[in-house]
């Protein structure tokens, strides 16, 4: 309930920062807010079978909160700062080349519940930064999966075998960039790898905003 009287109140006034409150940027995350956001170290986070895996920060405080505000409060503006976020640490990897830009997809029940992707929101985001391309129709997820955060490495594997398709119809002649907001152990990074590889697609990158150790 308190979203939605904030959103009310930021229709009225000014709109305000959704970290500290303050309008003085009239922006949903202010300069200093952002500024607050720490980067891990500049280098490969793990790699899947043979696929890079990066991650931009830690999940905590306000890179915690600015997903959790963006995947479950309805928080949209937040996607851009998401998405700058990862721009400002993929620019440092230095990958080169041209890259398809494919967001972890939901189950269309999950979909229906929440009424948005939120990766596809910071996908288009960051495709506006680096002139990327989206594609959001590459890879269906076809398995409504249980939530993953209180699953162990291998109960995570069996929860998302099968759970996604590639339609080969709609990719492109480009590098391929898997993004996600949260990579715990890679279960969903790794399902993916694999299809993808049964496709004969090989060219693959992984890419969360986060993880959390």
């Amino acid at each position: 309930m308190k979203y939605e009287i904030f959103s009310l109140l930021d229709w009225i006034y000014k709109k305000k920062c959704y970290f500290c409150r303050s309008s003085k940027e009239s922006i949903r995350m202010c300069s200093n807010c952002y500024k607050k956001l720490t980067q891990l170290p500049t280098k490969t986070q793990r790699i899947i079978d043979e696929v890079n895996v990066y991650c931009a920060g830690i999940y905590s405080k306000e890179l915690q909160k600015l997903i959790r505000g963006l995947k479950y409060h309805n928080q949209k503006d937040l996607a851009y700062f998401q998405a700058k976020f990862m721009y400002e640490y993929w620019q440092k990897l230095g990958n080169t080349g041209d890259f398809q830009v494919v967001a972890v997809p939901l189950h269309k029940n999950r979909l229906k519940k929440r009424k948005y992707n939120h990766m596809e929101i910071v996908a288009e985001e960051f495709c506006r930064l680096t002139n990327y391309e989206a594609n959001p129709n590459l890879i269906k997820r076809i398995k409504d999966t249980k939530p993953q955060y209180k699953l162990t490495k291998k109960q995570r594997l069996g929860n998302l075998h099968q759970a996604f398709i590639v339609d080969k119809t709609k990719l492109l002649n480009k590098k391929i960039l898997i993004i996600d907001d949260i990579c715990t152990t890679g279960s969903t990074f790794e399902e993916i790898i694999k299809e993808l590889k049964q496709n004969g697609i090989y060219d693959i990158i992984c890419f969360a905003t986060t993880t959390p150790f």
